[in-house]
């Protein structure tokens, strides 16, 4: 395997170590301390400014105006998502706003095949729509919520599904038209900061009474979220949107149940396992295919890190 064409895999991997521990701990500051969500928000979107910060390192920042466009909308679409999901679960079952929204990948693979020619053959298309029922499957609570199950969180899931799907897309354009990795989660960064008064408003009051142990458990766990956010960025940059965005998206759950069973003891229900299982077979087709293809996806917004990066053939 060429290193510099297929160092995807490695970006995409260490987005799955990380998003797979940080979902395992995730709702820890909740569950055991009732820290509000709003506040997880804002501290991730603090958090973020670490990684940001290493990223920079050695690396110019794109002033383009169409590297602020596509960073933005990669930005805000990935963080707007994300309150819009706090307000959707307050709403509606979980239940049922979660498979909604992990189709998001969806999505991206119609939007990277129409926008940006990319191609798939037959064994990878196998391969994506394993990996898109594992999303769903993984994506169904072991038990099921019977809050409100009709209103305007229907919707909003449907808003947050369509977000997280062009911010992954945008992640790969930006890279296509050669924004680096860093100025791409440079913007992505300022957008989640300048969302934070929305999550102040959202949250209505300052969690004064909360243990110091449940800011503490945030930031630990959000360094790993934001951390893994970069991987994205640098695994979009250098693999087609069509194979990275349902092999992220599937694996990183399966870590997450993993741990969770090793550490909590908390065993997967029936449709996580068959999920477990579709995820894994049709990661493995996808990297195989890609593998087999010897394609160059390396897109010239990616770094320097002995890929042999030439421009993607793109049709206007």
């Amino acid at each position: 395997m060429n290193r510099g064409t297929k160092s995807w895999i490695l970006y995409a991997s260490l987005l799955v170590l990380f998003w797979g521990v940080w979902g395992a701990f995730s709702s820890e500051p909740n569950s055991r301390y009732g820290y509000p969500n709003e506040m997880i928000y804002i501290i991730w979107a603090f958090t973020m400014l670490i990684p940001a910060y290493f990223a920079m390192r050695g690396n110019t920042f794109d002033r383009r105006p169409i590297a602020a466009v596509y960073g933005l909308i990669a930005g805000l679409t990935g963080a707007g998502g994300q309150l819009l999901l706090f307000h959707a679960l307050a709403n509606g079952p979980a239940y049922l706003i979660f498979p909604l929204v992990s189709l998001s990948p969806v999505v991206t693979v119609l939007m990277a095949m129409a926008l940006l020619r990319e191609r798939i053959n037959r064994l990878a298309l196998v391969g994506v729509v394993a990996a898109l029922a594992a999303i769903v499957l993984l994506s169904i609570p072991s038990g099921k919520d019977d809050s409100n199950s009709h209103g305007p969180w229907l919707l909003m899931a449907i808003l947050i599904c369509v977000a997280w799907g062009v911010q992954a897309f945008c992640m790969r354009k930006a890279a296509v038209v050669g924004v680096n990795d860093a100025t791409t989660f440079g913007w992505m960064t300022i957008s989640g900061l300048l969302l934070v008064p929305v999550a102040f408003v959202m949250m209505g009051e300052f969690p004064s009474d909360a243990p110091w142990q449940a800011p503490a458990l945030t930031a630990v766990t959000q360094v790993l979220n934001a951390v893994g956010a970069l991987f994205l960025v640098m695994a979009f940059s250098r693999g087609k949107a069509t194979v990275v965005a349902p092999i992220t998206n599937a694996l990183a759950p399966v870590l997450t149940i993993v741990l969770s069973l090793a550490v909590f003891r908390t065993l997967p229900n029936v449709w996580g396992a068959l999920g477990i299982v579709l995820a894994l077979a049709g990661s493995t087709l996808m990297v195989y295919s890609d593998e087999k293809s010897g394609e160059n996806s390396v897109a010239p917004g990616a770094a320097d890190d002995g890929a042999d990066v030439r421009p993607v053939p793109q049709k206007s």
